[in-house]
């Protein structure tokens, strides 16, 4: 075995964003592309001689493909483990978990989230520090500077190293260890949640149905919700991860994962349901019948935290996305903790975590987590709910409706139109910062505009600003609409809308959440002109 520096040109589209380089299976098939910037990685960070690196992907097409070619560059580049996952397997909470655990440099995560798959779907890599946690956007920024100015990479001329089996192996100098994928992220949710009780929950009729969605969660939910808590084999459904997820988009929301909505909409309902998204970061709740909205879902596991066991010591502190509702700031102040406000991404949670300042937080786009990991978990918000309902007996639906009795409910949806071209999502941005001094004060009946602005952060922890992380319309009543440029798609753009309307009135309570924020919503299209810029007369997808 011989290590061969390969001489090499940069391409200039490999920008991270805030979830690592994202882009369709073809554009990292060219030659060198993803040499170039797994290169790029390893330059930025510059590990010690000997360091371990903990590797793995969501299963997604092209993963096992790329995670030989990782091993071969990292064995050149001086490093001397690499956890795998067993057949290139760990969803990204579990590569969090497992970097943690054993104290490595970082680890290396392939998965496009919630993009579909397939040869021509999308394939992702992104570098997560020795915190667990994405990497910080100066790292990030590092390696993409990196990208555009590399001349070469270094990689071992050897065979592939089997994947399937548990075990060692060299590869040159370094040694290859594949890992169980499940075992250690499952050792670490028996710690957090009363197994017991939900073992009992489940053996006295209560049904759940899961739906992995064809994606990285399944043999992760099999021997959680099947073997460890005895749920009936069929509770697990699309639980193989296939390199497409079965031709679906594997998305956790009303609309992609419509499979499970018709099973718990429809007769024999199970008394809950759940999905996870391709890399097994996101969940979404369902009661019978009912919808979780995933702002809600984290005040509510925010305010029923003691009932688990590794929450009994109660919260620090809770953080949430801007675009996230302000359902978990009413649940904050009632307990007497901060409540922090970020942009989207889960690194500026990270830094709060690292710093003692939050135990839970959560995004409204269906990610959920606390300060066990460095990202967010889907199962680990499953196993939560799963807590909450074995402990209060009552169904999800009644501990929702009980919660906003108390809280007020903040009536909240998301509009998301994706695969809009470009330049007409950059257009309805523009009008809209353009438009920032004449809509202040403006009135639209009896709502009045009480700000404008791009949301700005200032980091408590490290003092690092973030600019440009969305636009939102204040209004005088508490009410809010955001306007975001998503940065999770690879064609196109998704022009994300976000509506919020706080109600306290119980009797208004049962309103559908469209025809509660029918106002706002009106609002939204006439101040963006979104219908005339873009030719779309409804949402792509609406939760």
């Amino acid at each position: 075995m011989q290590v061969l520096t390969v001489a090499t040109t940069p391409f200039s589209d490999q920008k991270p964003g805030t979830s690592g380089l994202r882009k369709r299976v073809p554009a990292f098939q060219q030659p060198n592309y993803l040499e170039n910037f797994v290169q790029s990685i390893f330059d930025t960070i510059a590990a010690p001689s000997g360091a371990t690196l903990v590797l793995g992907g969501d299963g997604r097409y092209y993963n096992r493909e790329a995670i030989q070619i990782i091993l071969k560059m990292a064995a050149a580049n001086g490093f001397g483990r690499v956890l795998v996952g067993q057949g290139g397997i760990l969803s990204t909470p579990a590569a969090s978990c497992v970097i943690r655990k054993y104290g490595t440099y970082g680890g290396i995560i392939l998965s496009a989230s919630h993009n579909p798959g397939g040869p021509d779907g999308d394939f992702g890599i992104k570098y997560n520090g020795s915190n667990g946690g994405p990497a910080t956007e100066a790292v990030t920024e590092a390696i993409f500077a990196k990208s555009k100015s590399i001349t070469g990479y270094r990689i071992l001329d050897a065979a592939d190293v089997a994947l399937d089996e548990l075990g060692e192996t060299a590869l040159g100098a370094m040694t290859v260890q594949v890992i169980d994928s499940v075992a250690d992220y499952a050792e670490l949710m028996e710690s957090l949640f009363d197994f017991g009780a939900i073992r009992e929950l489940l053996s006295g009729g209560f049904r759940i149905k899961f739906d992995a969605m064809h994606a990285v969660t399944g043999p992760y939910a099999r021997e959680i919700l099947v073997t460890r808590l005895g749920a009936p084999a069929d509770s697990v459904m699309n639980a193989v991860p296939l390199p497409d997820f079965g031709n679906g988009h594997p998305d956790p929301n009303l609309t992609y994962a419509h499979e499970l909505v018709e099973i718990v909409y429809g007769k024999d309902a199970p008394d809950f349901g759940a999905a996870s998204d391709g890399d097994g970061d996101r969940n979404m709740i369902l009661g019978k019948g009912f919808f979780v909205n995933p702002s809600d879902s984290l005040a509510l596991i925010a305010a029923n935290a003691k009932l688990a066991p590794g929450y009994r010591q109660g919260l620090a502190g809770i953080a949430r996305s801007m675009p996230t509702s302000e359902a978990a700031d009413r649940v904050a102040q009632a307990l007497g903790i901060p409540c922090y406000e970020t942009p989207t991404g889960w690194k500026f949670f990270g830094n709060l975590m690292d710093a003692g300042k939050v135990t839970l937080c959560g995004e409204e786009s269906f990610g959920t987590g606390s300060d066990h990991v460095r990202e967010k978990d889907g199962l680990w918000a499953v196993l939560f709910w799963l807590n909450i309902l074995a402990s209060r007996r009552q169904s999800v639906e009644a501990i929702v409706r009980e919660h906003w009795a108390k809280y007020g409910r903040n009536v909240y949806s998301r509009h998301d139109y994706e695969g809009i071209p470009s330049d007409a999502a950059n257009g309805v941005m523009k009008l809209l910062k353009d438009s920032f001094e004449s809509l202040k004060g403006a009135q639209f009946g009896h709502l009045q505009v009480k700000l404008c602005d791009d949301f700005s952060y200032t980091d408590p922890v490290d003092g690092s600003v973030s600019t440009g992380q969305g636009i939102r319309i204040l209004f005088v009543d508490g009410s809010r609409i955001v306007f975001r440029l998503s940065g999770t798609g690879t064609e196109g753009a998704t022009l994300r809308i976000y509506l919020e309307n706080y109600e306290p009135d119980v009797s208004k309570h049962h309103l559908d959440a469209q025809e509660a924020l029918a106002t706002l919503i009106g609002i939204a299209l006439k101040i963006s002109e979104l219908r005339l810029r873009t030719g779309r007369d409804a949402p792509t997808v609406i939760t």
